[in-house]
């Protein structure tokens, strides 16, 4: 079920190039799955005229709450970020398919890049809830991209790589030396494309399961504005519904 729904930030938190927002519904919120996102309206900002799809970082069922990770890029999502506790924001979710969730006793790979790292927080959650620990490889180009890297750690055994060797291994996340002496049955992956082809790449020549959601321009978020075309074995699909999950298999990377 899809709604636009008035929300209230109650938490906003800047981490400098990203902000933390937790916003209150008055309303009980439908089931989420993780991987699913929400199309928000920017207000306050001329400029931006269409709704800025953030991808679901948690969700709190009993108050009502769901968190954000906004990425300061272009003037809407910084506008978004700047937002202060009491402001009203309005969203469109839940929207496109969820993860794959793994099978009981998997040996489950999660692998985020930059903001990337924001869908699979919600995944490890429910990995959590099913008994499962998963390995999170979370990679930036300096520390200052990881955010919230205690709050992971608290999910499973958190791995870091980052460009300019600042913290965790030096070098991009396919360069970790986890690849060379870890096996696993799934991989998900969130983050710059040219990383998730890179990811799907080494799981394909691991022949390893693996999903990736993908980032496109969702403008709409119903499947009207073809703004997020990808091209699958399926022929040309709009992310925002088919997706923004995807098997690798399905996808001509």
């Amino acid at each position: 079920m899809k709604q636009a729904t008035d929300f209230i930030v109650c938490e906003a938190v800047d981490y400098g190039r990203a902000a933390l927002l937790r916003l209150r519904s008055q309303d009980p919120l439908p089931v989420i799955k993780p991987g699913q996102f929400a199309n928000v309206r920017v207000d306050g900002s001329p400029s931006t005229y269409l709704r800025r799809p953030i991808s679901i970082h948690e969700v709190d069922y009993a108050s009502n709450d769901i968190t954000l990770l906004v990425q300061k890029v272009g003037e809407g999502t910084k506008r978004l970020a700047g937002m202060k506790c009491g402001e009203k924001v309005n969203l469109v979710f839940p929207l496109g398919t969820g993860f794959t969730m793994p099978s009981e006793g998997e040996r489950v790979l999660l692998v985020g890049g930059g903001i990337g790292i924001a869908p699979l927080y919600y995944l490890a959650i429910h990995m959590n809830v099913e008994g499962l620990k998963p390995t999170l490889l979370l990679g930036g180009k300096t520390k200052d991209d990881l955010l919230r890297l205690e709050d992971y750690q608290k999910l499973g055994d958190v791995l870091v790589t980052t460009e300019d060797g600042s913290l965790g291994e030096k070098g991009f996340v396919t360069a970790h030396s986890v690849w060379n002496h870890r096996e696993f049955d799934k991989i998900y992956v969130c983050g710059p494309k040219p990383m998730m082809k890179a990811v799907a790449r080494l799981a394909d020549e691991k022949e390893v399961w693996c999903e990736v959601s993908l980032e496109n321009l969702m403008a709409c978020g119903l499947g009207a504005c073809l703004c997020c075309v990808e091209d699958t074995v399926d022929g040309h699909v709009c992310v925002c519904k088919e997706g923004p999950v995807f098997n690798i298999r399905r996808l001509k990377w």
